[in-house]
């Protein structure tokens, strides 16, 4: 089966050994060329720009220290990897902004106190509800935390005097008492 491709197979090795000499050739000339560059610097410190540094560490990064120990001439292999860690990953590090969350207003925490104290058997989720139809968004841990600040227990401790239940209550008291049948 491989007789049919043996001419190809040559073809390619011929074709594939050429361009590696080739490449061989250019990479030798460019690397003699740098050195002809270094040379004219001399003692002079080389400055390059982050743009500069970004390509160099991102091309230098793919060839490996190994390799870059063989070609690198302007700069060590541990200068162009660390060039890689400080400015491409740089690339990945988002600032993280603390999201800001919105104070409860003036008025909110009003009313919340105020339904608290007028409406003694009220817990959280009652008093969330009450919100909600009035068209304020509040969350129950929102609630707890003014009830907290204000300095009032959650419903089931919260003592309720006869005034404050009379008055929440007024409606079924009076209903009670005077639209009662008897049977």
């Amino acid at each position: 089966m491989s007789v049919p491709y043996l001419p190809l197979r040559v073809l390619l090795l011929t074709v594939s050994t050429w361009v590696h000499r080739e490449q061989h050739r250019a990479i030798e000339y460019l690397l003699e060329e740098n050195r002809i560059l270094k040379e004219q610097l001399g003692k002079r410190k080389l400055r390059l720009t982050d743009g500069q540094r970004r390509r160099l560490a991102a091309k230098g990064k793919v060839l490996g220290r190994r390799m870059l120990r063989q070609l690198a001439t302007l700069v060590t292999p541990d200068t162009v990897l660390r060039w890689h860690r400080t400015l491409i990953a740089e690339k990945w590090r988002y600032e993280q902004t603390p999201k800001r969350r919105r104070g409860v207003g003036r008025e909110i925490r009003r009313l919340v106190v105020r339904m608290t104290t007028e409406n003694a058997t009220w817990g959280y989720s009652r008093i969330q509800g009450e919100m909600q139809q009035l068209g304020h968004r509040v969350g129950r841990s929102t609630i707890a935390r003014i009830l907290k600040e204000e300095g009032l227990k959650p419903a089931p401790q919260r003592p309720t005097a006869w005034r404050t239940f009379l008055r929440s209550h007024w409606g079924q008291v009076a209903a009670t008492d005077f639209f009662t049948t008897e049977v």
